[in-house]
């Protein structure tokens, strides 16, 4: 079995050659690569060889998609494809397609070469390497064909290194210690479901209840003292020998939104389950208690009251949500007592901050950055502060056809120059974001010159300056295209949440666990919110974020990611584990 210091002793046409079928009858790429040389690591590897393709001109990548086979197209057939390829394409059973497969992706081949000139490529083994149904290939190749061109072309390459990762784990004996295992418990748990075809877990559902029951079985399992405590987190602790010692507290939330993902939220449960099964295997023991914390409800889905068990954990539930009701006149109290928890219990979870070392938490990026650098990890900066608004605007409803177009007094088209301006003024402003993402016109008619039209506005930054100026030439610019086109408007603030930065002391000591695993640091904001922002008022926190595929996506069936980057991530927190004290 080839290892990685083998690799980093032959010589350059050696390397190569041991290389030779990781990248599709391209060479070019490990002799690139070799440069590097030593390897300190598998990641490091990963990423030269990663490194040397985004480097290459664009006919040297055009060349390397072209050198890849169609799925289940003429080569395969005939018996022509590389032993891996062979192997690949076989795992997803594309070599026993039904003649409707076969005709289906005979027509996507011949519509994808015509659109883009590059064969689709697909890494066939999937996330987890055990390959992908036929289905999922077909249904992923009709997705993408929509794609434009340099979109699919990054994707396309993305796939490839995928391929390339799966093929040295297999070169070299690589068995990933945590990433399967993660990737397995969030399939298990994504088959909980309140809905029949989609993932939902709502609070205190049946679906929330069970998933509750299963964490808190595998964390006994792995060795942990567990409970669930009056407002439903799933709360696994490992001991630290001595007693006295102070907690670290890490975790993220297990419900979901609705048609949601696997792994937003519940990654970072079971990514540090899966730590806590290793050490204890092992016999070992950290310096401090850690408490994993399932987080019973940070989506709000059911009762629009986000938080609720990690601001139970800080001391900040307000009781006053216990009379919130959902959408069949259910009360958030009856919901937790029909589950057999206590109410008034709520207050007595707060945790003592003097015994806490601090909180990490481990989530999906649920955007594009790092997919878009190739990055498996990087480190949270701060989670971005939110302005939230609704704005009305009330014009005059006039007939389409009789009302001249300078006498409107449209509102529609106000709403639409109010979209351009958030735009505007939000773009190109590093982690500045501006959002409509709602846009109505009651009571609208095709005849009928928009008389009002209702729009929400989000606007987010990591640095509240950033974000409260954002706002005030937003508002400002509202108010000038209101006089300017004759409507009144009103706004209604629907959140005002400030940014949350994460504690260097902890940011540093991630980043130089990311730096032993043979990564780059980088560092990035997070635009959406967590559990992490409701605990900074009671202990440091700190977030590692893991890459998402499939164009970064979140919140929805489509959200991925890979076993291999779970496994890195493991690693990486373990390491950071361990340097704490």
């Amino acid at each position: 079995m080839t290892t990685l210091a083998d690799l980093n002793r032959l010589d350059l046409p050696g390397f190569v050659q041991a290389l030779h079928g990781i990248y599709e009858h391209s060479p070019w790429i490990p002799e690139r690569a070799a440069a590097r040389r030593p390897f300190a690591s598998l990641a490091a590897l990963k990423l030269a060889l990663q490194d040397a393709v985004a480097q290459a001109s664009q006919d040297e990548q055009l060349s390397l998609l072209r050198a890849h086979p169609e799925l289940a197209g003429k080569a395969a057939i005939a018996g022509e494809l590389t032993a891996e390829s062979t192997g690949e394409q076989a795992a997803s059973g594309l070599d026993r397609c039904s003649p409707e497969e076969y005709a289906a992706l005979h027509e996507l081949n011949a519509a994808y070469r015509d659109k883009f000139g590059f064969p689709f490529i697909l890494a066939v083994k999937g996330p987890t390497g055990k390959g992908l149904p036929r289905q999922a290939v077909i249904a992923a190749f009709r997705r993408r064909l929509a794609h434009q061109p340099q979109v699919e072309m990054a994707e396309c390459l993305r796939q490839v290194h995928r391929i390339a990762e799966i093929r040295l784990n297999a070169l070299l004996g690589i068995d990933l210690p945590f990433g399967p295992a993660i990737m397995d418990w969030a399939e298990q748990l994504g088959a909980i479901s309140d809905d029949e075809h989609a993932l939902t877990c709502a609070y205190m559902t049946e679906a929330h209840q069970r998933t509750a029951r299963q964490l808190a079985a595998w964390m006994r399992d792995a060795g942990m003292d567990v409970h669930v405590d009056a407002v439903g987190n799933v709360v696994g602790r490992y001991a630290a020998a001595a007693p006295e010692a102070k907690t670290l507290l890490t975790g993220s939330h297990y419900d979901t939104v609705r048609n949601g993902g696997k792994y937003d939220g519940r990654l970072g449960i079971l990514l540090p389950l899966a730590i806590v099964r290793h050490l204890h295997a092992r016999g070992e023991r950290l310096p401090f208690h850690l408490e994993v914390v399932g987080f019973a409800e940070e989506e709000g889905v059911r009762f629009k009251s986000t938080f609720l068990g990690s601001s139970a954990l800080a001391g900040r539930f307000d009781l006053a949500q216990l009379d919130q009701v959902d959408a069949h006149g259910i009360t958030m109290r009856a919901a937790l007592q029909a589950a057999g928890h206590d109410p008034q219990a709520i207050p007595a979870i707060a945790c003592d901050p003097a015994s806490l070392l601090g909180y990490v938490e481990v989530h999906i990026e649920q955007g594009p950055v790092l997919l878009e650098r190739g990055l498996p990890l990087g480190v949270v900066t701060a989670i971005a502060g939110s302005s939230r608004y609704l704005v009305e605007l009330q014009g005059v409803a006039s007939h389409a056809g009789t009302t001249p177009m300078g006498m409107r007094r449209d509102a529609a088209a106000a709403a639409a120059e109010i979209v351009l301006l958030v735009e505007r003024r939000c773009g190109g402003r590093g982690a500045l974001v501006g959002t409509v993402g709602q846009l109505a016109v009651p009571d609208g008619s095709v005849n009928v010159v928009p008389g009002r039209c209702r729009l929400s506005l989000d606007i987010r930054a990591a640095e509240d300056d950033e974000r409260l100026a954002a706002v005030r030439d937003v508002m400002d610019g509202i108010a000038a295209i209101c006089a300017r086109r004759g409507i009144g408007y009103g706004v209604e603030t629907l959140v005002q949440a400030a940014a949350v930065p994460c504690a260097p002391r902890l940011m540093d000591r991630l980043g130089a666990a990311v730096e032993r695993a043979g990564l780059p640091r980088f560092d990035l904001p997070s635009g959406a919110g967590h559990d992490a922002m409701a605990l900074a008022g009671l202990t440091d926190v700190a977030m590692l974020f893991t890459r998402c595929g499939n164009g970064g996506i979140s919140h929805n069936p489509l959200e991925t990611m890979t076993a291999d980057d779970a496994d890195i991530a493991a690693a990486v927190l373990l390491d950071f584990f361990r340097s704490c004290s």
